[in-house]
């Protein structure tokens, strides 16, 4: 695309209104887990990092802790603490300084942990005593090296258990707003502990948060919901779900389809800020049943190029496209889309790597000439 086209310039770059916060273009960046958080909390690298990608028309952040046990991976933040607060409170001023907006994703990663993460070397928790084997989280070894390893096995969590995380989440979300935040998203998403409630497969729990009943599974997220809205308003307030998604050895289970779209109808009466779909296996298909439903603003996300991001703003399939590993080596991606410069492709071996390298030493491309 040539700046000097005549041609009408493409929806993906026209400012949107996310309610009563106005984004520059329709373009998110999306969480993406770094673990560069070595004390827990962001520092100033994570300012420069998300100051210079502020250029996006909203960043939704990493996952972001609710509390020690909803960590499932070394250095990742959290927003429980004050210095935790604090850290964040630089990094939404630097993004709103140089013009961005910001959203916090809250987080717990329920079973998705390992013994060596959580206090005391507790067991993880989540919705029915089990174990992930499939997939590797970022812990300690047997040594105390930092490693990739199968999670250890959670049990499940006691009923007034669940009201405590609840509460978690609602501190999380006020700490967020007192740090600056333009919203919060709470991930439901990706096999974390909300999905691991939601999924019909896993949960068959024999009290009110699970079994067959669907209500009974969606309980939880929605408690959840309703405790955030009441706490800083249903406009600051966004959710990420993924329909038949399979990270983290979800299984799929009969009424799926139902259960997305039952969550779908509460949220709309909810009246939340937006919904955000993590499109993977069937989620493409369920998606335009989801669009009839839910008339707040949609994000999606799930590998788009520039092409297919337009395409589905045009045809009304989505009103804002999330992209996360194009971010990372692309502080500039917005530029670069809007005037077809080349991408870099970071190399995923620094993804996680810790230290500024593979983090914030990615030029603009206008540097580069």
């Amino acid at each position: 695309m040539n700046p000097s086209d005549p041609s009408p310039v493409s929806e993906l770059f026209l400012p949107y209104s996310l309610g009563h916060t106005h984004l520059s273009n329709r373009i998110v960046m999306a969480p993406m887990t770094r673990s560069r958080a070595v004390s827990n909390a962001p520092d100033d690298s994570t300012v420069t990092y998300y100051a210079q990608r502020a250029s996006a028309g909203l960043i939704i952040t990493e996952g972001t802790v609710v509390s020690p046990q909803g960590r499932g991976f070394l250095w990742t933040p959290g927003i429980y603490s004050k210095d935790q607060i604090d850290g964040w409170k630089k990094v939404t001023h630097a993004v709103h300084e140089a013009g961005g907006k910001i959203f916090v994703q809250l987080w717990h990663v329920g079973r998705m942990s390992h013994e060596t993460l959580q206090e005391n070397n507790q067991a993880p928790v989540t919705s029915v005593e089990s174990q992930i084997l499939n997939w590797k989280v970022f812990a300690y070894d047997e040594k105390g090296i930092p490693a990739q390893l199968v999670p250890s096995r959670a049990r499940a969590l006691a009923t007034r258990e669940i009201h405590d995380i609840t509460g978690d989440f609602v501190s999380a979300a006020k700490n967020a707003i007192s740090a600056g935040f333009d919203g919060v998203e709470i991930h439901a998403a990706n096999g974390y502990l909300f999905d691991q409630f939601i999924n019909g497969g896993l949960n068959t729990r024999k009290d009110e948060y699970g079994g067959k009943s669907i209500a009974n599974r969606l309980r939880f997220v929605l408690e959840a919901v309703d405790a955030i809205i009441e706490a800083i308003g249903s406009d600051r307030v966004g959710v990420r779900i993924s329909p038949y998604g399979r990270n983290n050895d979800m299984p799929p289970f009969d009424d799926e389809r139902e259960t997305f779209l039952a969550l779908t109808r509460a949220l709309a009466t909810r009246e939340i800020l937006y919904l955000h779909i993590n499109e993977g296996g069937e989620g493409e298909n369920i998606q335009e049943h989801i669009r009839e439903l839910f008339q707040g603003s949609l994000i999606l996300c799930g590998q788009y190029t520039r092409e297919r991001a337009q395409a589905a703003l045009a045809s009304g399939r989505a009103d804002l496209i999330a992209f996360g590993r194009p971010f990372i080596g692309n502080p500039d991606l917005v530029d670069r889309m809007r005037n077809d410069w080349p991408v870099v492709v970071a190399d995923r071996a620094t993804y996680y790597s810790g230290g500024d390298a593979g983090y914030i030493d990615f030029p603009p491309y206008v540097s580069c000439k």
